[in-house]
């Protein structure tokens, strides 16, 4: 036989023993997406004499996609100390970096650090303080106080999948967080004027404790309440384009290629969520007392000058960054792969009308900044999409034929949510904990010796166990589960979800049996009425207990998501990926206040004079009811995790040149025969 040559741009590959047809790459045939009318074209010219094999043989796909691998970007080609590929490092201005050691690593990744932590503290201390800043300034109930601050962290971390789509359709996820950045701090200058100008408060006068818990005090006018709604949601809006893109523009400073490079990721995400957690800690603590010596001013403003601050630093190390190139607008390729699927749902793999899956040849995908990726066995229904017959012709619309790399991407995300979907139940016990807690801690001791901690300074202690486990976890967690995994980091990343998960279904549980035992000592020492008065005998530090396990939840549960996330999303939908972190913990929130809502209406009843659980007055409620509560719904919870992850199969990113040869080689000889 002769020789058959099989050409790309740049490259050429010779096959010995084939036929002397010759099939090109189409070049110019594929737009970049959101550049033309059509977000992926097929090639000019392709392959008339098919191979035909057996297509109930398990070989079948992947031979028959061979031949667009054979130079695809799992064999990236290093030149001038970069590499090309889909993820292909550039800079600001969206050319390749020749040198990469002039740019990326831990130097770029810390002034990442610097504005999450801005954003995190302001996060929490907006979380923490904006609840009593409601009922005490504002003179709203507790209930709707809570339910207020709910809605505004649901919606700051739901809303992250327009951040997330923004960043990997168009604008790259620099530019995304450098101007939701700044909404965000045009959200707290809004927020401190809310604080410090009497004409957006209500009048403070003879408005003593008495009267707020008997509701006399002037309640705020509409107008007022819609102003601080108003910028409080310009704030959530502005965490929405950061927290889904901070994450994977930090883990993109990293080489791919270093052998070490799983091992910067591990430590990367780890040290990200310390600088969460140091946010945290700061805005529990200093933010608490700038409000007690110096008022909520103050104190919102200083969470205003630490983001403006941030943001200066962030900018100032935009000439160290590496960038990656956002790839079109990911929605719409996850729509032409339903469509498309939709279209060719009664077509037959068997057909003689069956031309093979549909794949561009040479080595980039047709999606910009994207690897190609290896066809896969799951959600076969969605392989029609990229069903190729011979009535496609050569130019076929892409709402009819899809590459196999755009139909992954699908099925990469579909296998993403259920995962995704397990950690809800995390926030949900979050967002529980940071009101609820709050309430019961103002019936408790909060003296350490001679010195009174406000009651708004308890939360700082789960942030100081998650310090604390981070700064020990590879000295301690890392070496001892290593000899019973064998893991390399100690744990694969689904099973410190698992971990985390489990952690906080104890937290839960106890934090039932001790709120049962404070309720029953108020009403034992006549302090049932006295729901704002501390209780001297009884100490708050036994709210350390739940709040130290939830802290190890957090380390181990959002941790391994956030780095999990990241490695298995495909490249051009990593931020949209990461997003799923934060719109689990919205719906969290969410899931928090409408199950808020249910308890109230069922179990409270005025006219019988019965309480709700979550009474105002925590004496008569049932907060205890809720805790477990929540503890059965997290068992149902984690046992659905469990059932999920044992059935995913983690991503194969790369495959060898081994692989890759051995690949070809049956191409070639189902060619040949």
């Amino acid at each position: 036989m002769g020789s058959k040559e099989i050409k790309s741009p740049g490259m050429g590959i010779k096959s010995p023993g084939m036929g002397s047809n010759e099939i090109k790459s189409p070049g110019m045939g594929i737009k970049s997406p959101g550049m033309g009318s059509k977000e992926i074209k097929s090639p000019e010219d392709l392959p008339e004499n098919s191979a035909r094999l057996d297509p109930n043989s398990d070989s079948f796909h992947s031979k028959k996609l061979g031949i667009y691998f054979a130079e695809s970007d799992d064999r990236r080609t290093v030149i001038s100390g970069g590499y090309v590929g889909g993820t292909t490092p550039v800079n600001i201005r969206g050319k390749p970096i020749t040198d990469l050691s002039k740019t990326g690593g831990w130097i770029a990744a810390f002034f990442i650090f610097g504005n999450e932590m801005a954003e995190r503290m302001a996060y929490f201390g907006l979380a923490v303080n904006m609840v009593t800043f409601m009922f005490y300034v504002m003179h709203r109930p507790f209930a709707s106080s809570a339910n207020a601050v709910n809605n505004f962290l649901g919606i700051s971390q739901a809303s992250s999948v327009l951040g997330g789509f923004l960043a990997d359709a168009y604008l790259g996820r620099y530019w995304t967080i450098a101007i939701f950045t700044t909404v965000y701090l045009a959200g707290l200058t809004g927020i401190t004027l809310s604080a410090t100008m009497s004409v957006l408060m209500p009048s403070q006068d003879h408005c003593d404790q008495l009267s707020l818990i008997l509701g006399g005090c002037e309640p705020a006018k509409s107008w007022q309440m819609t102003y601080l709604y108003t910028v409080l949601y310009i704030t959530a809006f502005g965490a929405a384009g950061i927290r889904p893109c901070v994450s994977s523009f930090g883990a993109d400073q990293f080489d791919e290629r270093s052998k070490d490079y799983k091992a910067h990721l591990d430590r990367f995400f780890n040290f990200f969520y310390l600088s969460v957690t140091i946010g945290a800690i700061v805005a529990f603590t200093m933010v608490v007392y700038v409000q007690m010596k110096h008022g909520w001013g103050s104190a919102f403003g200083s969470l205003a000058i630490a983001m403006g601050i941030s943001n200066v630093v962030f900018f100032a190390g935009t000439p160290l960054y590496r960038h990656r190139l956002p790839g079109g607008s990911p929605l719409t390729r996850v729509a032409q792969v339903l469509v498309a699927a939709v279209r060719k749902r009664h077509a037959s793999f068997s057909s003689s009308e069956f031309v093979g899956l549909y794949e561009v040849p040479g080595k980039h995908s047709a999606i910009k900044g994207s690897r190609k990726i290896a066809h896969t066995d799951d959600f076969r229904c969605l392989d029609k999409a990229a069903l190729q017959l011979k009535e496609d012709g050569a130019n076929p619309s892409p709402w009819r034929l899809c590459t196999v790399t755009q139909v992954e991407e699908v099925k990469i995300l579909i296998k993403l949510l259920p995962v995704s979907a397990c950690t809800i139940m995390l926030s949900v016990i979050l967002t529980e904990f940071l009101t609820l807690s709050v309430q019961q801690a103002y019936t408790l001791n909060t003296h350490m010796g001679h010195l009174k901690l406000p009651v708004t300074c308890m939360p700082v202690f789960p942030g100081l166990s998650i310090f604390l486990i981070l700064s020990l976890y590879y000295y301690t967690f890392v070496p001892l589960s290593r000899r019973i995994t064998g893991h390399p980091h100690g744990a694969s990343q689904l099973q410190r979800v698992g971990v985390g998960l489990a952690v906080s279904i104890l937290s839960v549980g106890w934090a039932g049996v001790f709120e049962r035992y404070r309720r029953n000592y108020a009403i034992k020492h006549g302090f049932e009425a006295l729901f704002l008065t501390a209780m001297p005998n009884l100490s708050a530090y036994w709210l350390l207990i739940q709040y130290c396990l939830i802290g190890i939840a957090e380390v181990f549960c959002l941790v391994g998501l956030l780095e999990f996330l990241y490695q298995e999303a495909p490249d051009a939908m990593r931020s949209m990926a990461s997003a799923y972190a934060a719109i689990a913990g919205g719906l969290g929130c969410f899931v928090a206040t409408i199950l808020n809502n249910i308890i109230e209406s069922i179990t409270g009843n005025d006219d019988e004079g019965r309480p709700s659980w979550l009474s105002q007055n925590i004496n008569k409620g049932r907060f205890d009811y809720l805790y477990w509560l929540l503890m059965v719904l997290s068992v149902v919870n984690f046992c659905v995790f469990v059932y999920s992850a044992r059935r995913y199969k983690y991503r194969t990113l790369l495959r060898s040149e081994s692989e890759l040869t051995s690949t070809n080689a049956g191409v070639s000889s189902a060619a040949g025969n």
